[in-house]
């Protein structure tokens, strides 16, 4: 019994609840009672009895036998007849009824000395519709009964889990809503946020869905999908500040992967010529409303692509995800309001829009020094390291970005922030990349992808005196992918989306709210 003691003996600080529930533990162990059997005689499910059962009405009884398990999230002990109403994971409910009557007077006092909201209960009897109307099982011990589930040994009831930590308190708000957790809570005890709020479970279930159809979809359409290295020995594929981590057996320094581009540009070359990977990428950055320093990330590639048909690839699986996740492409954001991602998405130019935002015109050839002069004139902050391209895109940031609401691909960015990107075929000194904007963040990123092995390099050199420069966010020369694009990479059209981005664009929640346990500062 050393498993008892331990439990049993806390501090004076522990709550009472916490101390009254241990000790109803330690008191089951002591009778020979396991609070947490390995196995139940289950039969069912509460989903599968409300779908067989929906068409009795108040008063009705079967000869049906079930036994099912739920976590006990209404309780009401006191007299001869007890109610427990439990809840399955995705929610759904139904009633238990315990009568001296049918389990008998010890049982039942058992019950009550021992069941606390939170547990997990085992519930074993008939299925029958209580005079208010309730979808109920009146439970009793194992006995002749008709249903295939019939038990002659088992119990009335059961402990699957004794919870030693009570639920949360439920308060109603100002505005007539029931509140258990803070915002703060909700996030660092995701598990409790579950518990007590449908949204939580749906959220889960929602992401599943959207990872679900992207897959189907690259399936369908004959993309391979693949898995490439989170521990690299040079960060690349992006323009992020990287974490870095050591590896005892090689005693090397190691990064954590920003981007799975490199690596999967490499299966272009070996001949995947639809490839795609759904993974974690890590970037030391900071964290806000749409940004999480760990995210999962979904890039694709498709040999003799372009941006432009990566972009019609991105449009069709985000609202393939839509439809998956609400039944349409019109979303309902929290608010109640529509939003609609259907039909075919605007285009503009980063340049032209930018151009239009200020009233005068800029193009690459603008000089650095007029652009500077622009972002002193609004106030905003730039730093001493940044390219020429790398103001045009700030200040666009500022301008336009944030005030572009429809689905719109941002087209024809600058040559110099963009080093993985084929030049434009017409227009000098931008590339054919877009960023895809959904009410005012950056959803997704799309390339024609740079397949010159030369001038490959000749960017990576150019990345490495960026950082010489102070730019924490520079590329490093990556000799291996130089030498595998030296094999020869077919043309291809590339895109980059993070999945928890995607969740936001399809519910309008924060990225916290997308991500089932996102990293928070330790308290």
């Amino acid at each position: 019994m050393s498993e008892t003691k331990n439990v049993t003996q806390q501090s004076d600080e522990t709550p009472e609840q916490i101390r009254v529930r241990a000790e109803k533990r330690a008191r089951m162990l002591s009778q020979g009672v396991n609070p947490y059997p390995v196995a139940l005689p289950i039969t069912t499910t509460i989903a599968q009895v409300r779908k067989n059962f929906s068409s009795l009405e108040a008063g009705d009884e079967t000869d049906e036998f079930v036994g099912l398990a739920g976590r006990v999230v209404f309780l009401r002990n006191t007299g001869k007849l007890c109610f427990v109403a439990l809840q399955d994971g995705a929610g759904q409910r139904i009633q238990a009824m315990l009568s001296a009557a049918e389990v008998g007077i010890e049982s039942l006092g058992e019950f009550k000395s021992s069941v606390d909201l939170g547990d997990h209960l085992f519930v074993y009897g008939r299925v029958i519709c209580s005079r208010r109307g309730e979808l109920s099982i009146m439970s009793c011990p194992g006995g002749e009964g008709t249903g295939a589930g019939t038990y002659e040994t088992a119990p009335a009831w059961a402990l699957a889990a004794k919870s030693v930590r009570p639920l949360p308190k439920t308060y109603t708000a100002e505005d007539g809503t029931e509140v258990s957790l803070s915002e703060e809570q909700r996030v660092r005890r995701r598990e409790l946020d579950m518990i007590m709020r449908q949204s939580a479970r749906d959220m889960v279930r929602t992401r599943s869905k959207i990872v679900k159809s992207l897959r189907t979809w690259f399936d369908e359409h004959d993309f391979i999908e693949v898995e490439t290295p989170m521990l690299q020995n040079i960060h690349g594929g992006a323009a992020a500040r990287p974490f870095m981590t050591h590896m005892n057996a090689y005693d090397t320094d190691l990064y954590l992967r920003i981007a799975p581009e490199l690596y999967l540009k490499r299966c272009l070359i070996g001949g995947i010529e639809n490839v795609f990977e759904i993974n974690r990428n890590f970037r030391n950055e900071g964290a806000d409303s749409s940004h999480s320093p760990e995210f999962t990330m979904l890039e694709a590639y498709q040999a003799y692509g372009t941006y432009d048909t990566i972009a019609q690839l991105t449009q069709d699986i985000i609202q393939n995800a839509a439809i998956a996740a609400t039944g349409s492409t019109k979303v309902t954001l929290p608010d109640g309001s529509e939003y609609d991602l259907g039909g075919q998405w605007a285009q503009i130019g980063l340049y032209e829009s930018l151009s239009e935002a200020l009233g005068q015109e800029i193009t690459p050839q603008t000089p650095r020094d007029e652009l500077i002069k622009i972002a002193d004139e609004r106030e905003i902050e730039l730093e001493d390291y940044y390219q020429d391209g790398k103001i045009v895109e700030v200040l666009w940031e500022e301008l336009v970005g944030d005030k572009l609401w429809e689905p719109t691909f941002v087209r024809d960015f600058p040559v110099d922030t963009s080093p993985l990107v084929k030049g434009h075929r017409c227009q000098p000194g931008k590339v054919e990349k877009w960023d895809l904007i959904v009410r005012g963040f950056e959803l997704a990123t799309g390339y024609s992808e740079l397949n010159d092995p030369v001038i490959q390099r000749e960017r990576f050199e150019q990345q490495s005196l960026d950082a010489a420069n102070g730019d924490p966010e520079a590329m490093e020369v990556d000799e291996e992918f130089l030498q595998a694009m030296e094999q020869g990479m077919p043309p291809a059209g590339g895109m980059g989306m993070g999945i928890d981005r995607l969740i936001m664009a399809i519910t309008g929640q924060g990225i916290r709210e997308t991500i089932t346990f996102p990293l928070v500062k330790r308290i």
